[in-house]
């Protein structure tokens, strides 16, 4: 007996729900909002959307189909099934925040508030997602990187992976270049990202420096890397600071941790001597276009 396709929604706790978590009534909720300037209607109507959002994807479920649920919080304890469809309801950073825990199966990205997301990876209006689960589906494999740490610590992100201080502090570590160049440094951290973090903290990086480099597009199987604020010093130089390609460092510092996508909660720790390799990673996201 065949099992019917199973469809995982994926989502996060609105502002609103968040804010009654921690004052407890709505009262509550208006009276610290408006200390700070601020209405709690405009927070109630982005909180509606979401629900309505969530509510239309539900509804466009099949009725034989399986189906399931996560927050964003939960994502590291849910346990996602090879043939899962998975629907993110939200914004482009829950994309991201779910990339690297599936392997292969197609993320269908719905926009719950066009007003304020830029839809490059919830790029699907709610009212779609009848027809996107039905039909043939257009995939871009978009290119994920991967940090592997010597002792096999593994970390996987859609955007880009940050190596330097748990408080971006003074960093001090030697970075080698694809091309076998390397360099002792003290700096902020370094950036690796891939084309779809091209459009992110990378490109900030990038346009910052007015940089001449050519950054990847999202399916290109190339990394950009960007370090912050290197320092020059008797012991440390400044020559490598951007590239196309992977990176290895070794750490020169009592701790640097390296996470991705912005998760800090969920990162590779290393000490003085330990050395981390970043590439592209042997997995993709399947984005449904």
């Amino acid at each position: 007996m065949t099992l019917a396709p199973r469809v995982v929604v994926v989502h996060r706790r609105t502002e609103l729900d968040e804010l009654l978590a921690r004052h407890g009534t709505r009262g509550q909720a208006a009276f610290f909002l408006s200390t700070r300037g601020r209405d709690l209607t405009e927070v109630e109507d982005r909180h509606l959307l979401q629900r309505k959002a969530l509510a239309t994807v539900l509804a466009a479920i099949p009725a034989d189909w399986r189906r399931g649920a996560v927050e964003r919080e939960d994502l590291p304890r849910f346990l996602f099934a090879p043939d899962d469809v998975v629907v993110v309801v939200g914004q482009d950073g829950l994309v991201a925040n779910v990339a690297k825990y599936l392997d292969g199966q197609p993320v269908i990205g719905i926009n719950a508030d066009r007003q304020r997301n830029p839809g490059v990876l919830v790029r699907h209006d709610p009212n779609d997602t009848a027809k996107l689960l039905g039909g043939s589906k257009n995939v871009e494999d978009r290119t994920m990187v991967q940090a592997v740490a010597d002792d096999t610590q593994k970390l996987v992100a859609l955007n880009e992976v940050y190596i330097g201080q748990p408080t971006h502090q003074t960093a001090r570590y030697t970075i080698r270049t694809a091309d076998g160049r390397t360099e002792r440094q003290a700096s902020s951290g370094i950036l690796v990202g891939t084309g779809t973090g091209a459009t992110g903290w990378c490109r900030s990086a990038w346009l910052e420096r007015h940089s001449a480099i050519v950054l990847p597009g999202p399916e290109d199987p190339a990394l950009s890397w960007f370090v912050r604020e290197a320092w020059p010093s008797p012991a440390t130089a400044t020559s490598l600071v951007e590239g196309i390609g992977a990176v290895t460092v070794t750490v020169e510092s009592d701790r640097l941790v390296v996470f991705g996508d912005g998760l800090e909660n969920d990162a590779l720790r290393l000490s003085w001597g330990q050395t981390v390799n970043v590439g592209v990673a042997d997995r993709t996201l399947r984005l449904v276009g």
